[in-house]
């Protein structure tokens, strides 16, 4: 503090001084010293003045900021103070906590030492246990043995055969009863969904053949369409690709081929011809060239029509030129055509029924059988060939699976695949939809009846329902009632697996007891 007082005199002599300066200098030039002199004086007393005046307020400012200063301190001091106190409390507190942590877990872990001890001595009368337990097993299947005359392999062997069979008799009992919950739940619906589609979606159809036949207005007509040499007949065939039997058959010439747009190509050109009158090579050209173009005109027209009758839009060209081909198709007599837009109907009203998307159902329905346009000329099924067509010109990949899958010839992936592939076989097994030989229907029958007669304990079987159905009677005191249930399944499998057959099969299997006595 003494030294800004020091400093503050110090620059008001300085002051002071320069002040006399120039008051001297001024009155030596204007020959005024003793005036000067007098101010100077005056100017010294009053700087004086004001210096003392100022030091004193220096002093007194000091003093103040001084007590201020040391208040500023103390409060200070207090608040570290409690802040010290504040800190020391909560560290006493933590100590205690720490303290009373510490004492628990030293009781914890004298506890654990005294459980550990318990275990240990547990472990030990445990082992002395099962080496007791040991011996006694060891004693008993010694004796078991000796009394059963088996060793223990031989038991384990009978009793693991035991259990096997009741497990499979438990199993087959259990399923029997699942499937007759199922059955119970499932089947009014199933019956009204599938009644429902077939009842509105009844059509009539014409059975077609592999061979056409074209009526003549007299037998001289096939002389000449034979022509000189046979040349007429030669240039028929080599235009249309089908051959023509003219046989003994009065006013009438048969066509024979297994492509059904060239026989109609060849049919329709021949009766063109026979009207006209004029046959010979160059005219049978012109015509058959002229039916060719009308006939692929009428494909792509009738797969335009098919697809507004079920309302399908938005196919391919390509296929919708396949779909008319199917008109001239024919799978056991029914019109392939007339089938795939059942099939779109059915799978349609089924897929309403269980709320699925619709459009896509019918789409997949209606073109599920492209591949039979072409499988006589492309290699594989008509599934897989179907399948590759759809997929080349951008169908929907649930659509491709539902032609691909139709006949389980791939995996199923959508449940529109299912409703497909179950309308399909709707259509196919209604009665009347297709026409089957009597040769080939008996020996489908007996190959049936044949295979089901193969498993053991079967007495006898007997196909119903025009092969709908086989019954298969078993022996009473062979089968079981829950084998009975297993033996349907692997009929059915079987069935599946061996045989071909359109539509459906069920399997029946009847065991009865019956007891007989006479009175006389």
């Amino acid at each position: 503090m003494q030294m800004p007082l020091v400093l503050l005199m110090v620059g008001v002599g300085f002051l002071a001084g320069i002040l006399l300066t120039v008051i001297v200098a001024r009155l030596i030039a204007s020959g005024l010293l003793g005036k000067a002199r007098r101010e100077a004086a005056q100017l010294v007393t009053n700087a004086e003045r004001e210096s003392a005046a100022i030091i004193k307020d220096a002093n007194t400012t000091i003093k103040e900021q001084s007590v201020e200063l040391r208040a500023q301190v103390e409060r200070e001091a207090r608040e570290m103070r409690k802040e010290l106190v504040a800190l020391e409390k909560r560290i006493i507190a933590k100590e205690e906590v720490v303290d009373k942590r510490v004492e628990v877990l030293d009781k914890k872990s004298s506890e654990l030492a005294g459980k550990e001890r318990e275990l240990s001595e547990r472990d030990k009368a445990a082992a002395k246990e099962r080496e007791r337990v040991a011996e006694l097993i060891s004693e008993q299947v010694t004796k078991l043995e000796a009394i059963s005359g088996m060793t223990a392999d031989q038991a384990r062997k009978a009793i693991f055969a035991q259990l096997e069979t009741e497990v499979k008799r438990d199993s087959a009992l259990r399923l029997k009863r699942i499937e007759d919950e199922l059955v119970e739940n499932s089947e009014k619906k199933a019956r009204w969904i599938i009644g429902e589609a077939v009842q509105r979606c009844a059509a009539d159809h014409v059975a077609d053949t592999t061979v056409s036949v074209v009526a003549l207005p007299n037998d001289e007509m096939k002389g000449r369409i034979i022509g000189r040499e046979g040349r007429n007949i030669r240039a028929l065939e080599s235009a249309t690709g089908i051959n023509i039997i003219i046989d003994d058959t009065p006013e009438a010439v048969i066509l024979s081929g297994f492509d059904p747009v060239r026989r109609e190509v060849a049919r329709v050109a021949l009766e063109r011809l026979i009207q006209d009158g004029r046959i010979h090579p160059a005219r049978i050209e012109e015509i058959v060239a002229k039916v060719n173009d009308e006939i692929q005109k009428n494909i792509r027209e009738m797969g335009e029509q098919a697809c507004l009758e079920v309302d399908v839009h938005g196919l391919h060209p390509e296929i919708i030129k396949l779909l008319g081909r199917l008109h001239y198709r024919t799978s056991y007599g029914q019109n392939v055509l007339q089938h795939s837009k059942e099939v779109c109907h059915l799978s349609g009203i089924m897929a309403a029924e269980l709320g699925i998307n619709i459009p896509l159902t019918k789409r997949a329905g209606l073109i599920h059988d492209i591949g039979k346009a072409v499988n006589h000329e492309v290699e594989g099924s008509h599934a897989i060939i179907g399948h590759d067509f759809a997929k080349r010109y951008g169908e929907n990949p649930v659509i491709i699976s539902a032609i691909g899958s139709h006949h389980n010839e791939i995996p199923q992936e959508d449940i529109i695949g299912v409703l497909v592939q179950a309308a399909d076989a709707l259509s196919a097994a209604r009665p009347g939809a297709r026409r089957e030989t009597v040769e080939s229907y008996i020996k489908r029958l007996e190959q049936l009846e044949a295979l089901a007669d193969g498993f053991a304990g079967v007495e006898k079987s007997y196909a119903i329902q025009a092969g709908r159905e086989i019954r298969v009677v078993v022996y009473p005191d062979k089968i079981s009632d829950a084998e009975a249930a297993q033996l349907s399944r692997d009929v059915a499998r079987k069935v599946e697996s061996e045989l071909v057959y359109p539509g459906q099969i069920k399997v029946t299997v009847v065991r009865e007891t019956r007891a007989v006595e006479t009175a006389k």
